[in-house]
């Protein structure tokens, strides 16, 4: 393992053959033996019955994984990134029948470069506790294998191109644990493999804290011509009993969104602004209302920019309304209980009503999303479509804040 650790040090692409001989020259055999060490590369030890962890030291970057699906048994394999992040699912195998899948997975680590001597910042992104230990800002690169997972060989290597980026709270996070998930986890798997999806997205954000905490300073080191910058917030900032974040409707939550809108087209992005999904209350039949006033300001915003609007708030009512109080109450965390966060179901389908409007609305997207899923009904959800393997990280969290 310590020769490991040293090649870690310089090597950017890694070619691991999950068996106990490596199949040709320059790859590297992996047993199940094999446990993570720091600067290496192994399995991490949440493996059971229905899946494996497997970890691989990289610098911070955008990396594209290539996977060759297959082994003696029949597999039905779904893969997630990261702190879960949906990458790809439900890839059938027969036996000795093998096929390849590749993606773009974001790592990156809280560092930011030093400002000058006698210059306002700091040299790092604002964490939480939780996201310390959180595998979206650690050092490797982290693979689940789920479902009943067949998997001959992994392929990682450094590569530059197209990015999404997420800013927003809780309901866009990369949550961490079963049975929440959030729209922005899913939505790498509704993309093509030549785009990647940065989420920077974390539960209690609000437009004021995301500045503060140096997110929005992070994604800017990175964000470059062409990219896109897909802004969601309004659950916290609505909170007038949080004094120090609260924005108004009709002033300054208009003119915090258009602070991100203009850091993004200075560096020749894409900014993209999409309305909060609301919250599952119901009356009568009808989801009541308690983000109009954001949902509306961003609406005009939009208008007033002349940038793409993806109106989640309308298509999640849609959605809750369709299924009615019982079924809607199937894709929210908690068995239901939490009425703002959702679990793998109701994720997806909102990251479906996401992926068809970006289609639809934001230039030079629509070829990034996958054929199939350029097309999207909110009041008819494809519940057909909703199984999800579940992450091995099966603790159950309350997220903080919405």
């Amino acid at each position: 393992m310590l020769t490991a650790i040293l090649m870690a040090a310089t090597i950017s692409t890694w070619r691991f053959d999950l068996a106990t001989q490596p199949s040709s020259p320059g790859r590297i055999a992996v047993p199940p033996s094999q446990t993570y060490q720091p600067g290496g590369y192994g399995f991490e030890p949440q493996a059971t019955s229905d899946g494996y962890v497997f970890s691989a030291a990289v610098p911070e970057g955008f990396y594209r994984v290539t996977i060759r699906f297959g082994g003696p048994e029949a597999g039905r394999t779904t893969v997630k990134a990261e702190a879960r992040r949906l990458m790809a699912r439900d890839i059938v195998t027969a036996p000795d029948v093998y096929q390849t899948r590749s993606f773009i997975v974001s790592v990156r680590g809280p560092a930011l470069p030093a400002p000058p001597a006698n210059a306002p910042g700091r040299s790092a992104v604002t964490l939480s506790p939780q996201e310390v230990a959180s595998r979206n800002w650690d050092d490797r690169l982290t693979l689940e294998f789920l479902g009943h997972p067949q998997v001959a060989a992994i392929d990682i290597a450094p590569v530059e191109g197209p990015v999404i980026y997420l800013a927003g709270d809780s309901t866009v996070t990369d949550q961490s644990s079963e049975p929440a998930a959030s729209w922005g986890q899913m939505l790498p798997a509704l993309m093509t493999p030549d785009i990647a999806v940065a989420n920077y997205a974390q539960s209690g954000e609000t437009l004021k804290s995301f500045i503060s905490e140096l997110r929005l300073a992070k994604i800017l080191t990175t964000l470059k011509a062409g990219d896109w910058l897909l802004i969601q917030f309004g659950h916290n900032d609505q909170k007038v009993q949080w004094p120090q974040t609260y924005v108004d409707p009709e002033t300054t939550y208009p003119a915090y969104l258009k602070i991100f809108i203009a850091e993004a087209k200075r560096r020749g992005a894409h900014p993209v602004l999409v309305t909060s999904p609301e919250r599952r209350n119901f009356r009568d039949g009808r989801i009541q209302d308690t983000l109009g006033a954001y949902a509306e300001a961003a609406r005009k915003v939009a208008r007033e920019e002349d940038v793409p609007m993806i109106d989640l708030n309308d298509a999640s009512r849609r959605i809750y309304e369709a299924l009615g109080p019982d079924q809607a109450a199937s894709l929210f965390n908690d068995g239901g209980a939490d009425r703002t966060h959702h679990d793998n179901a109701g994720a997806w389908l909102l990251a479906r009503a996401v992926a068809a409007q970006l289609a639809e609305k934001a230039p030079g997207l629509a070829t990034h999303i996958a054929p199939d899923l350029r097309t999207f009904t909110p009041d008819a959800p494809p519940m057909a479509e909703t199984d999800i393997a579940p992450s091995l990280a099966a603790s159950q969290e309350r997220p903080r804040g919405d």
